[in-house]
């Protein structure tokens, strides 16, 4: 499931901030971007810990990696 699919309901579930930052695609394929040492998008952070890089999630996975950051 594409996390865009699993977003409305996370903050609810575990009573998390859920943070969404959406750029234009090419925007994040510049040197400034680059230098803000974030993962290549699509991506999933939980804290500084990156989940998934230019991929999906599957729904256990995520699910599984917020109770651990809880």
């Amino acid at each position: 499931m594409h996390f865009k699919e699993m977003m409305p309901g996370l903050g609810e579930k575990f009573g998390i901030e859920v943070q969404v930052i959406s750029k234009p695609r090419e925007e994040y394929a510049t040197e400034p971007y680059s230098r803000l040492g974030l993962p290549g998008a699509p991506a999933i952070m939980i804290g500084e810990e990156v989940l998934v890089e230019k991929a999906d999630i599957s729904e256990d996975k995520l699910d599984s990696a917020i109770r651990r950051q809880l």
